[in-house]
């Protein structure tokens, strides 16, 4: 039977283990006790959720560019049996991804973490450009995940990332047609972009619950 309590204990310890205190300039404890007040909300709001899969996870703990930077995070993933770590496309340019934002159908709570629940990567919508991706979750009552979000369902489960199962991130945008998307090259995630109208056979769009639990 899926325990809610234990998969965020196991979520936080990866997070811990991959050295998240450190690039966040905290210790241990301290970074084990500001996600903490989250453990309650992720037992309560995963109620009913099936346990995790490739494919759909009942939650995740998002950490967010206010506590460590993307970059930094990026390069703490990997595929499943592989150390290569992950990278961001050359295509972005300097001091691009800050532009990047939440769009405010999100309501993304502020702060260093929060919970994001029933998380899917989107296999349905692959070959569907993310424009036509968006109208379909948002049909579903479903919204697409951020950068952040996306970071941290291939980083708490990396197999969420495989060949021809990777995801658009269609929940952050910089008010160009550019979308975020996680994919594989070179033996590695890599955090790349695609176009808004553009379909791709193996790539598909990662959508969750609407609701977002934070801290406060």
């Amino acid at each position: 039977m899926f325990d809610a309590a234990t998969e965020f204990d196991r979520q936080l310890d990866r997070l811990t283990e991959l050295g998240y205190p450190g690039l966040a300039g905290l210790s241990e404890t301290a970074f084990r006790d500001l996600v903490a007040p989250l453990r309650a909300r992720a037992v309560e709001g995963a109620t009913g959720l099936a346990a995790p899969t490739d494919a759909r996870v009942p939650f995740l703990l998002v950490t967010t560019r206010d506590l460590v930077p993307v970059e930094p995070r990026l390069e703490l993933t990997t595929l499943v049996g592989k150390r290569k770590p992950g990278f961001l496309d050359r295509h972005y340019a300097e001091d691009d991804l800050p532009r990047f934002d939440p769009i405010k159908e999100l309501e993304v709570p502020e702060g260093p973490a929060y919970l994001l629940f029933d998380v899917d990567r989107g296999e349905e919508f692959r070959n569907l450009p993310p424009a036509a991706a968006l109208e379909g979750m948002t049909a579903q009552g479903r919204l697409p995940l951020t950068i952040d979000e996306g970071l941290a369902f291939i980083t708490l489960h990396p197999a969420a990332l495989a060949s021809n199962r990777c995801f658009s991130l269609v929940g952050s945008r910089c008010g160009d047609k550019r979308v975020p998307a996680l994919w594989i090259s070179q033996g590695a995630p890599k955090l790349g972009w695609c176009w808004f109208g553009n379909p791709h056979t193996w790539l598909g769009s990662a959508s969750a619950r609407p609701e977002r639990v934070g801290l406060g």
